[in-house]
C-alpha cells in the first residue's frame, strides 16, 4: 500500500482508504494531505471478519467520497479482494457505475472471476486486474490507471502496448501493464511490467475426487481415492472384463446443445480410456441421432483405443429434432449387423446398448424401447436427474437408469456403466437356484386396464432377472377375473425372449375379481408334474393385486403353504391389512405399494425375498408329485410314489388290467428335477444327484 502511496503523490490524486468487513468505515477520507495519508498507511491493520464488498459499495453510495472534490474531477474507486463476498454484489455495483464512479477490481490469491467482471466498469479487460500478491497488483495497477487518467501523454515517452491476457480455464495466466506515463513528466525509459504466473492446478485436472498437489510451475500430480489413479487424472482402477457387443447411441440433437454433445464425446472417451485395454473382450461402436440416426462407427470396427478415439474425434454436432424412439427402434434393426466368418456361425454376444441423452424425447419411446427389449438389446440410460422417468421407460428397469446432478457428476458416473454393462451377463436374481414360480395378476375391473398394462410390464421385467430353461428357472403366468386362466404353463417357454413375448399378448379380462379362485387354479392345474412342476424344487406364487377379491383367498393361499408352495402379495393401493396377511400368511410375504407408478421401485425387493425361498431346503413330498391318488412317501434325501391300479414314476400311467400294482419310485433332490431312469420288477426307480 506504501508503494502505492508513493506514486499516486507524484500525481494531482488525493487518496482515501475504505476497510470492508461487517464493519464498514474509512480509514482516512480523501483530503488529507499526503504525509498524512503515509501515516495512516503504515498503521492500518488487518481486521479479519467475512467479505462484504456489497456493504462497503452500498456505504460509498450513502456517503461518497468523503472530503472529495468538486465533480469535474473523476472519481476511481479501486476494489481489492481475494474472496467471494457474502452479500449480493450486482445492484450496488451497478449503481456505483451509473454515478460515473470508474471501478477497478484487483484480485488477489484465489478472487472469484465472475464477481470481479461484475464489479469493474467496462471494459473489463482494462478494469480486472489480478496478482499473486499485492506488489504485483500496484505493478499491474499503475499502468492501466495511468492510461486511463492521463489525457497526454509526453513526446518523449515512447508507447507501446501490451494488452492484458488472463486464461482463468488454463494451466497458465498471464498480466502484462502496459505503460506508465505521468502527465506532467518524462521518464526514460518508460515503466512498464511483463510477468506470468503458472498454476498447474488451475485447470482442475484431478477428477472423481482427486486431490491436485502442483509440482514447480509446470507440472503436478493427483493424489486419487481408493478405486482411482486408472491414469494421472484419477480415471477410475476399471476393466470391462465381460464379452460384450456395445453400442453408444449419443444425442445430438438441438435439445441437447453442443455443449452438452462435446460433454458426452469427452464421457464416452474417458470410459473407453478407463475400461479398454488391449485384450478387452468387448466390441464397441458409436451412433447419434437428432432427425435421423446414423452410424459412424459400426460395433467391432475398431479394436484398439487410440483408433477409436481419433473417430470419436471426428464426430460432429447435428443439432435437429430429439426423436429418441424412432432412434431406438433403428438400432435394434440395424445397430448389430454382423458378417461372421462362417456363414452358419453367429455372434452370441450380449448386446448392450448405452443411450447418452439429456433432453426429453419429441416422439414416443415406450414402444420403441419395448421393441428393442424384445430383441434381446440390454438397455442402459444414462442422463441427468430430470430425465430419470424417461430413461427408465427406455430401460425397463430404475436399475439400468443412471442420472447426474451436475456435468462434473456425470463423469462420477463412470465405474457404475461399468458394472451395469456388465450384469448384462449376471444379472441380478436367481441365476444359480432351481425354482417354480408362478404370476398370478388381477386383470379384473377394479384395477382398470391402464392400471393393468403397468403390472402386466412389471412382470415382464421380473422374468429378466431369472435364468429361463429346464435346468433353473421355469415360469408360469395366470390371470383372473372371476375365474383364473393360464397364459403359459411352468413348461411352455424355456428361454428368456420366448417368456417376454408371451407376457406382451396377455389379454385385460374385466369383470370381477377372485383372488381364492386363482390360488385354487394355480394349485390343482400350475404347481403340478402334469404341468411341468418339478420336484425337489422351490415353487413360489406370486400375486399381484389392488386388494379387491381377496376375501375367498386365505384359505386356498394356507393349502397352498401346507403344500410347500409360497404365497407372497404384492398389493397397490389402500386396502385392509389384516385380511392381506392371512392371504400372505407373514408381514415377510406382503410388500404394499402407494401407487403403481411406483411398483417398479419394489422390484428388486420382492426379486431378493423371492430368491431367498429359492434358496430355503424342500420337501421332496410337498406337494405332492405323486398323480391319480398315488402317495408320497419320504425317504433321505428321496422319496417314491406308491400306487394303485397306476404305474409309472408318478403314477401317470393306467394298467390295461384293473389289477393293483405298487410302483415305487426313489428320487433324489436335483435341481434340474428328474433326470434319469433305471426299472425294476414291479417298481420303478428314479436316481438324480441331490443337489445342495
Amino acid at each position: 500500500m506504501d508503494r502505492k502511496m508513493a506514486r499516486m503523490s507524484a500525481l494531482d490524486i488525493s487518496v482515501g482508504v475504505l476497510c470492508g468487513n461487517r464493519q464498514k468505515h474509512a480509514k482516512f477520507p480523501v483530503n488529507r494531505g499526503w504525509k498524512f495519508e503515509n501515516q495512516m498507511v503504515n498503521s492500518i491493520a488487518g481486521e479479519g471478519g467475512s467479505t462484504e464488498t456489497g456493504q462497503a459499495l452500498k456505504y460509498i453510495l450513502r456517503k461518497g467520497f468523503p472530503g472529495g472534490r468538486n465533480s469535474s474531477v473523476p472519481e476511481i474507486l479501486i476494489v481489492i479482494s481475494d474472496g467471494k463476498s457474502q452479500g449480493s454484489t450486482a445492484m450496488p455495483a451497478m449503481q456505483v457505475k451509473e454515478r460515473r464512479i470508474t471501478v477497478f477490481a484487483v484480485g488477489i490469491k484465489f478472487p472469484r472471476w465472475e464477481e470481479l467482471h461484475m464489479l469493474a466498469s467496462e471494459p473489463t479487460e482494462q478494469h480486472v486486474l489480478f496478482a499473486g500478491d499485492a506488489d504485483d497488483a500496484a505493478n499491474g495497477l499503475y499502468s492501466t490507471l495511468t492510461g486511463s487518467v492521463c489525457s497526454a501523454t509526453a513526446p518523449g515517452c515512447k508507447v507501446e502496448s501490451h494488452p492484458c491476457e488472463r486464461r482463468t480455464l488454463e494451466t497458465v495466466k498471464e498480466l502484462a501493464g502496459n505503460y506508465m506515463c505521468w502527465k506532467g513528466f518524462l521518464l526514460t525509459p518508460c515503466l512498464s511490467l511483463s510477468w506470468s504466473r503458472l498454476d498447474p492446478c488451475d485447470s482442475q485436472p484431478c477428477q472423481n475426487g482427486g486431490t491436485c498437489v502442483p509440482e514447480g510451475l509446470d507440472k503436478y500430480h493427483c493424489l486419487c481415492p481408493l478405486g482411482y489413479g486408472g491414469d494421472i487424472h484419477c480415471a477410475p482402477k476399471l476393466s470391462l472384463e465381460c464379452g460384450v457387443d456395445l453400442l453408444f447411441l449419443m444425442d445430438s440433437s438441438a435439445g441437447v446443445t453442443l455443449e452438452g454433445f462435446l460433454r458426452y464425446k469427452a464421457f464416452l472417451k474417458r470410459f473407453l480410456q478407463a475400461v479398454m485395454g488391449q485384450d478387452s473382450p468387448m466390441n464397441v461402436g458409436v451412433a447419434q441421432y437428432d432427425n435421423d440416426v446414423r452410424i459412424p462407427i459400426e460395433v467391432g470396427q475398431h479394436n484398439d483405443a487410440f483408433s477409436l478415439m481419433k473417430r470419436i474425434d471426428a464426430l460432429n454436432f447435428s443439432g435437429g429434432r430429439t426423436l429418441t424412439g424412432r432412434a431406438l427402434q433403428y438400432i435394434a434393426q440395424q445397430g448389430f449387423r454382423s458378417t461372421p466368418v462362417f456363414a452358419d456361425m453367429q455372434d452370441d454376444l450380449p448386446r448392450v446398448v448405452v443411450l447418452l441423452t439429456d433432453s426429453k424425447s419429441q416422439d414416443p419411446v415406450t414402444e420403441a424401447a419395448k421393441y428393442a427389449r424384445e430383441r434381446d438389446l440390454f438397455l442402459i440410460g444414462v442422463g441427468s436427474s430430470f430425465m430419470r422417468v424417461e430413461l427408465t421407460k427406455v430401460t425397463g428397469s430404475p436399475k439400468q437408469t443412471i442420472v447426474y446432478s451436475d456435468p462434473q457428476d456425470l463423469f462420477n458416473r463412470i465405474p457404475e456403466l461399468q458394472r451395469r454393462i456388465c450384469s448384462v451377463d449376471n444379472p441380478e436374481g436367481c441365476q444359480a437356484q432351481s425354482l417354480d414360480l408362478a404370476f398370478a395378476v388381477d386383470a379384473s375391473s377394479g384395477v382398470g386396464l391402464e392400471n393393468f398394462l403397468q403390472l402386466r410390464d412389471f412382470v415382464r421385467s421380473s422374468c429378466l432377472h431369472f435364468s429361463i430353461n429346464r435346468d433353473v428357472t421355469q415360469i408360469a403366468l395366470v390371470i383372473y377375473g372371476s375365474k383364473a386362466h393360464t397364459v403359459f404353463a411352468l413348461d411352455t417357454h424355456t428361454s428368456n425372449s420366448a417368456v417376454v413375448q408371451a407376457i406382451d399378448q396377455v389379454p385385460f379380462l374385466g369383470d370381477s375379481a377372485s383372488a381364492g379362485s386363482a390360488l385354487l387354479h394355480i394349485y390343482g392345474d400350475v404347481m403340478t408334474v402334469q404341468k411341468g412342476a418339478r420336484p425337489g424344487v422351490n415353487k413360489v406364487v406370486v400375486v399381484l393385486t389392488n386388494g379387491g377379491g381377496m376375501e375367498d383367498a386365505a384359505a386356498p393361499a394356507q393349502q397352498l403353504r401346507h403344500n410347500g408352495i409360497l404365497v407372497f402379495v404384492v398389493v397397490i393401493g389402500d386396502v385392509r391389512k389384516d385380511m392381506l396377511l392371512r392371504v400372505a400368511g407373514s408381514p415377510n410375504y406382503l410388500v404394499h405399494i402407494s401407487s403403481y407408478e411406483d411398483l417398479q421401485y419394489y422390484q428388486d425387493l420382492i426379486i431378493e425375498r423371492i430368491c431367498e425361498e429359492a434358496k430355503s431346503p424342500v420337501n421332496l413330498c410337498k406337494p405332492n408329485p405323486c398323480m391319480n391318488q398315488g402317495v408320497c412317501i419320504l425317504g433321505p434325501g428321496s422319496y417314491r410314489c406308491k400306487c394303485h391300479g397306476w404305474e409309472g414314476p408318478h403314477c401317470e400311467s393306467s394298467k390295461d388290467q384293473q389289477v393293483a400294482t405298487t410302483a415305487d419310485v426313489i428320487h433324489s433332490q436335483s435341481s434340474s428335477g428328474l433326470q434319469h431312469f433305471s426299472r425294476a420288477p414291479r417298481h420303478t426307480k428314479r436316481h438324480v444327484n441331490q443337489r445342495h
